[in-house]
């Protein structure tokens, strides 16, 4: 079933105009050849097979007609490469994108470069652009965020024990992480880190938070393993020890001390992308489900004149709904600095990837057998969206969060107001 896009009236003509051009791709050159795209070793073969081949080769000539079309990662500026989308103009080209599995990467858009390169781009000295950041463009590099530790909450940063001490013009980084993005293909990490001064000791946990580019063939940069998610034995999210790793000073990526905010830039703006991604997914799992209610006939009728099923397709409906106007409302507040962004954006974290999990849920029950089965995005949408309550922060540290805000404005203002 393609995708249904239409102009939205509240927004302006070029916001319309991606939305629409993009949709256009999805439905022509992605959604018919799915399965063809994404045939690789996941499916039982090798980077040899001719189905392979086949499959890079229609990759790349999406790729070229996206960038024909202008339409090629919309997350960096023009002299980039990019379409210098602003930040709500991003959110809701996300949402189409998302609705085809894969589709954001044939547009430039892969995590965890494309974050990665946001922060090179705020962050970076032109050196360090140069350096990693036009060859992670280019596709030259591959890159990976290096910030969970086994041993600390990955919901607290500042628990961060790994360390890089100052000697000389280099620093010396030792510590241990685990959920490292890309870990297998990286040729740099960005890793969260303290900055630790020579005359003092790493072990007494002072020290700035700071981000440093770490290439993954230094010395004392040893992958442990991939960790297995899911049941998988393996994945590309690696566990790594850094042990006496030497990189220069110059790979401080920013100031010291601006390492928690560069994370916070990455992973907030991160959250709202998140969301739409799963609202684009949302509206997929919601078509599947009513084509199959309306094609599917079960004892004596078809499935859309089961009540049961009609309740399904209303609470969907309902958890879209919802979902779309929570996450549209926190990105036109991160578009204009509103101080009430925050509690938004912590809002759609804990709402978002619970109602996609109810949606999903809802349309693998109405597909029945087919519904968990490799044939249909279903099951990986499922298994998606109950990682992202744990991803970005889980759910009860942004419940703490948003409670904390709203009583703070009573406290100070009298009041919470819900208009603005």
């Amino acid at each position: 079933m393609p995708l249904t896009v239409r102009p939205i009236p509240t927004l302006d003509d070029r916001i319309n105009d991606i939305r629409m051009r993009t949709a256009e791709i999805v439905n022509e050159d992605i959604l018919p050849r799915e399965r063809e795209l994404w045939r690789s070793a996941h499916g039982g073969a090798v980077e040899t097979e001719p189905s392979v081949i086949d499959a890079k080769a229609a990759r790349e000539e999406i790729k070229q007609k996206v960038k024909k079309a202008g339409l090629w990662a919309p997350h960096l500026p023009p002299e980039y490469g990019g379409m210098g989308l602003d930040f709500l103009a991003h959110a809701y080209m996300n949402e189409v994108l998302a609705y085809a599995m894969g589709a954001a990467s044939l547009f430039g858009v892969v995590a965890p470069n494309s974050g990665n390169q946001t922060i090179l781009l705020k962050y970076g000295t032109e050196e360090q652009k140069e350096r990693w950041l036009r060859p992670l463009v280019e596709g030259e590099l591959e890159s990976g965020f290096s910030m969970t530790e086994p041993e600390n909450p990955g919901s607290d940063p500042r628990s961060l024990t790994t360390t890089a001490v100052r000697d000389g013009d280099e620093l010396v980084l030792n510590g241990h992480k685990w959920f490292t993005s890309n870990g297998h293909a990286a040729d740099f990490f960005i890793v969260m880190t303290r900055v630790v001064e020579a005359d003092h000791d790493p072990a007494s946990g002072r020290g700035q938070m700071a981000q440093l580019i770490v290439p993954t063939d230094a010395p004392g940069v040893n992958i442990v393993r991939g960790v297995g998610i899911w049941g998988r034995p393996t994945s590309d999210h690696v566990e790594v020890r850094y042990e006496d790793v030497r990189v220069p000073a110059s790979n401080l990526l920013g100031a010291v001390g601006q390492g928690h905010q560069a994370a916070q830039d990455r992973l907030g703006a991160g959250r709202v992308f998140h969301c739409m991604n799963s609202i684009g997914q949302m509206w997929r799992a919601f078509d599947l489900m009513v084509e199959r209610a309306t094609t599917r006939t079960v004892h004596g009728g078809p499935l859309q004149d089961k009540q049961f099923v009609q309740g399904f397709i209303a609470d969907s409906y309902m958890d879209i709904s919802a979902a779309r106007l929570m996450t549209i409302q926190a990105a036109e507040r991160v578009a204009r600095n509103d101080r009430g962004a925050r509690t938004d954006i912590s809002s759609i974290k804990v709402f978002v990837p619970a109602a996609y999990s109810r949606v999903v849920d809802r349309a693998i029950q109405v597909w029945g057998a087919a519904g968990v089965s490799s044939d249909l995005p279903l099951s990986g949408m499922y298994l998606g969206a109950r990682t992202l309550r744990l991803a970005d922060g889980p759910d009860e540290v942004h419940k703490v969060l948003i409670a904390k805000h709203v009583l703070d404005r009573y406290a100070t203002e009298g009041g919470w107001d819900f208009g603005n």
